[in-house]
């Protein structure tokens, strides 16, 4: 465990200063991890504020929780796996899951098959956040954390093909978003270009 604020304890001193519910091992816990389990909440959700809201949820968790951590095991890996599940939870309890055909769905385009390259890591999750929430759990459990189709329908309790089909959906939104805001970068810059120097 690499917590800066702990540097003369030892894991299990750490550990144990969680299981007392001291508010100085949590805030370390806290102020070490935020960044990288923000990221995860913020691919699930659609605001930075409903992000925000499944953090603390997951962190509460944690604390709840630490009792059950095993040390042998990875301490980022068992928080992670407590953020994920905080978000398919929200996922499930509120919103309303319709069964889609997969036969509606249809061919992904390939227009541009390197669109990501042209575009910053803050449009691609903006990109994210604007698909419809049950096809941003899925895009998020199978892309990012690689979960199985199974095991997204076990989870968000919908069948495999709605799974597959919502996929599906997610990419095809996804590209759709991606190529035009990639179109309206290059047409401002051409713009750009055209304007005389001062």
């Amino acid at each position: 465990m690499n917590i800066a604020w702990a540097l003369d304890l030892s894991e299990v001193e750490f550990l144990d200063a969680l299981k007392r519910k001291e508010r100085w091992a949590q805030q370390a816990l806290y102020e070490q991890h935020y960044s990288k389990m923000m990221g995860i909440c913020l691919r699930y959700a659609s605001s930075r504020d409903e992000a925000m809201d499944l953090l603390h949820e997951s962190f509460i968790k944690i604390f709840q929780n630490i009792h059950r951590y095993q040390t042998q095991t990875s301490l980022v890996g068992w928080m992670r796996t407590i953020v994920v599940n905080t978000c398919i939870d929200h996922h499930r309890k509120n919103l309303r899951r319709r069964t889609e055909d997969l036969e509606e769905t249809y061919a992904l385009p390939t227009q541009d098959p390197d669109i990501f390259s042209h575009l910053s890591e803050k449009e691609i999750l903006e990109a994210v956040q604007q698909l419809p929430p049950a096809y941003r759990a899925v895009f998020n459990l199978y892309v990012v954390e690689g979960y199985s189709h199974r095991e997204i329908a076990e989870a968000l309790q919908i069948t495999e093909s709605t799974s597959r089909s919502n996929l599906l959906k997610a990419r095809n939104k996804l590209q759709a978003f991606l190529i035009k805001r990639l179109e309206l970068k290059q047409a401002q810059r051409i713009e750009d270009s055209l304007l005389p120097d001062p």
